[in-house]
């Protein structure tokens, strides 16, 4: 039976054919009311089919999924018990450190499945988290978090599709051995390839091999790279010039690259051309970077964060994670994309229409993953949402439960 909801929006941006689609345009948003055929959205339509359905939509938010490509449940909801945390990046990864000794099977899953929960209420299809490499006195050796949180991600399928992205040190990579190892055990879970790097002595032979084995085994890459404000670093000018080196066809995100704001001038014209000649992705991770960069004592007079608008502007695919939530490297937070979005607006300058950043935790962050485009005009109607929401302002600042169109 045909399915009339009336007085529904949709972001004209999370539209391929916002002409085609039909309605009224009002800002950012395309209004009208939807006709649903069984699976298929039809569009807007001023003329329903005789015997279809009606509900009132009361002017709620259409949406597709959103998209997390940048997540650590290995880490997540750990603060409580850690006591007093604060400090700067290296105190965090201490302090999360000496956490470890408590993640039991049992622990790491309780804590993912409270995350997932948490994604699958937000609206997410689709999640990525990195996992720490290494199991005791071995920082090479592969972490029961590896495969708890694999089978948690089997449990969870249907619901939520989470894939897993190593996290070792670049310099792991640098011995032949160890690579191998490692990459057997990313493809085994059909994860993507990750890495670390922070000015590593073994960075160049690192990210080498991490091409190498990504391209033999058919994995996306995905790079914690330059978390940091010196100058010296250079891990993103080396992964660009790996990849158009070796003409890498994989997906491949860099997070974090905070370093990016010591660049200007030509020199950031170079680096950005490059990026988007080798299809590198950059995910802007604001939450954990504002709390932990620029600590010099008192109040930071610098933004913690990467050069996302002029990513963009170069052609670089751009994307924003969540990153920690209630960890050592950040002490609050909700697994909430559009949360995060509510962020970065204030952290990155991102001016209305907010439409236009939408894409940012949807379309452009399943790019940068390797999925398929998400507009709502392009998707069955099993996978869209409705946002208790009329406008997008109250959108970004919206809590979930977010319910599917068809529920």
């Amino acid at each position: 039976m045909p399915k009339l909801i009336r007085n529904i929006a949709v972001p004209r941006r999370l539209l391929a054919n916002p002409d085609r689609f039909g309605g009224k345009a009002e800002g950012d948003l395309q209004r009208g009311d939807l006709l649903v055929m069984g699976d298929q959205v039809i569009g807007f339509t001023q003329t329903p089919p005789e015997g279809a359905q009606v509900t009132n939509g009361a002017g709620r938010i259409l949406l597709p999924p959103l998209v997390e490509p940048h997540l650590h449940l290995d880490k997540a909801f750990t603060l409580p018990r850690m006591g007093a945390v604060g400090g700067d990046l290296m105190a965090a990864i201490a302090a999360q450190q000496a956490d470890k000794a408590r993640w039991s099977d049992e622990d790491l899953r309780t804590r993912a499945g409270r995350a997932l929960a948490e994604l699958q209420a937000a609206g997410v299809s689709h999640a990525r988290s990195h996992v720490d490499w290494g199991r005791g006195d071995d920082p090479h050796a592969t972490p029961r978090a590896w495969d708890v949180l694999a089978e948690v991600a089997q449990e969870w399928a249907g619901r939520v599709t989470l894939t897993l992205s190593c996290l070792p040190e670049i310099d792991a990579f640098a011995d032949p051995a160890t690579a191998a190892r490692i990459a057997a055990d990313v493809a085994r879970v059909g994860g993507s390839l990750g890495a670390w790097c922070l000015g590593h002595p073994k960075r160049r032979e690192g990210f080498a091999a991490a091409f190498d084995l990504a391209t033999r085994h058919g994995l996306a890459l995905d790079f914690h790279v330059d978390e940091g404000q010196e100058s010296s670093l250079d891990g993103l000018a080396l992964i660009a010039a790996e990849a158009l080196r070796t003409g890498f066809q994989g997906p491949l995100l860099c997070g974090h690259a905070v370093s990016l704001m010591n660049r200007q001038g030509e020199d950031l014209t170079r680096l950005l051309a490059d990026m988007a000649r080798a299809g590198i992705s950059l995910c802007a991770l604001p939450t954990t970077n504002l709390y932990l960069q620029s600590r010099q004592g008192g109040t930071p007079d610098r933004r913690g964060i990467t050069r996302l608008a002029e990513a963009a502007a170069a052609g670089v695919t751009t994307c924003l994670g969540t990153d920690n939530v209630q960890d050592a490297f950040y002490p609050l937070g909700r697994h909430d994309p559009l949360l995060t979005l509510a962020t970065a607006i204030p952290a990155l300058h991102l001016d209305p229409p907010f439409g236009d950043h939408l894409a940012l935790i949807s379309g452009n962050a399943a790019k940068a993953m390797g999925l398929g485009p998400l507009s709502v005009d392009r998707l069955p109607a099993h996978r869209l949402m409705l946002a208790e929401a009329t406008d997008l302002a109250s959108l970004i600042t919206s809590q979930p439960p977010r319910r599917p169109l068809l529920a």
